[in-house]
C-alpha cells in the first residue's frame, strides 16, 4: 500500500490523467489530493469529473483548497455574475459553460457541489503525517486549526508541528517546478497551471512523478529538493 499525495491541479486534467497513467495507484493505494482543483488552467470541470471517477475505483482523500472554499461561499452568498467573475475567476464558469449560455455558477452540476461541500475534506492525519492545503499553526492540534492556516498561509519557514508529523501540503506555489522540503515539512505545489509541473509523492516510498499539460514527465526523490533551516525557534 502506498501513500500518494498530490499537489495543486488547477484545471490540468491532461497533466492529471498524464500523472494517474505513469503511477498507476492500485485499489489499496492511498490518494491523498491537497486541493485548488479549480481555477487558473483549461479544464475545472474536467478535473472534478476525474476526482469523482477516481473516489469510485480508489481510496480517494480530496482535500478543499482554498479555490474550492471560495467557489463554496459564491454559491451560499448567491453572488450575482459580475461578483462571480470578480470572486472567482473566469477560467472556472468557462469550464461548465455551454454555448450560447451565460456563464453561471448555475451551470455546475449538483454531483460537482456534492463532491466539493461533502466529500472534500479540511485535513486529514495518519500515523506519520499530516496532510493540508495550506499550513498549519505549529502549536496546536489538527481539530483547532484556523481556516487562515488551513487554507490560506503561505509556507515560509514553518517550524514543526508539536505532534512530531510531517506536513505535506501545498498552496505556495513552486514556481521552479520543484518540491520544497524541510524534512518536517514538504510542499508539492509546482506550479502546474503556470508552466511548470503537477507533482505526485509517494510519501513513504519517496519517489517523485511529474508531469505537465504538454504530456512531459520527469522522476525524481523527495530527498533531493531537502533544504535545511538553519534557524527555527520554537
Amino acid at each position: 500500500m502506498r501513500y500518494l499525495a498530490i499537489g495543486d491541479i488547477h484545471g490540468c486534467s491532461q497533466a492529471l490523467e498524464r500523472l494517474l497513467a505513469i503511477v498507476r495507484p492500485q485499489p489499496e493505494d492511498i490518494i491523498i489530493t491537497l486541493g485548488d482543483y479549480l481555477n487558473k488552467g483549461p479544464d475545472s470541470q474536467g478535473v472534478i469529473e476525474k476526482l469523482i471517477q477516481l473516489a469510485q475505483t480508489h481510496r480517494l482523500i480530496p482535500l478543499k483548497g482554498n479555490h474550492e472554499v471560495q467557489l463554496l461561499q459564491a454559491r451560499s452568498h448567491h453572488f450575482n455574475y459580475s461578483n462571480e467573475l470578480e470572486y472567482l475567476g473566469i477560467e472556472t464558469l468557462i469550464s461548465y459553460s455551454l454555448p450560447a449560455r451565460e456563464l453561471s455558477l448555475a451551470n455546475i452540476p449538483e454531483r460537482h457541489w456534492e463532491f466539493l461541500e461533502h466529500i472534500c475534506l479540511d485535513s486529514w492525519e495518519s500515523e506519520h503525517h499530516i496532510f493540508v492545503h495550506a499550513n498549519l499553526a505549529p502549536q496546536l492540534p489538527l481539530n483547532k486549526q484556523s481556516d487562515w492556516h488551513l487554507f490560506w498561509q503561505k509556507l515560509n519557514q514553518p517550524m514543526p508541528h508539536y505532534s512530531g508529523k510531517t506536513m505535506i501540503c501545498g498552496h505556495t506555489s513552486q514556481k521552479n517546478g520543484q518540491p520544497l522540503n524541510f524534512g518536517h515539512a514538504i510542499c508539492i505545489d509546482t506550479w502546474a497551471c503556470g508552466g511548470g509541473w503537477l507533482t505526485c509523492l509517494d510519501v513513504y516510498g519517496g519517489h517523485i512523478w511529474q508531469t505537465n499539460q504538454q504530456g512531459q514527465v520527469k522522476h525524481s526523490r523527495i530527498e533531493q529538493f531537502f533544504r535545511p533551516q538553519s534557524l527555527i525557534t520554537i
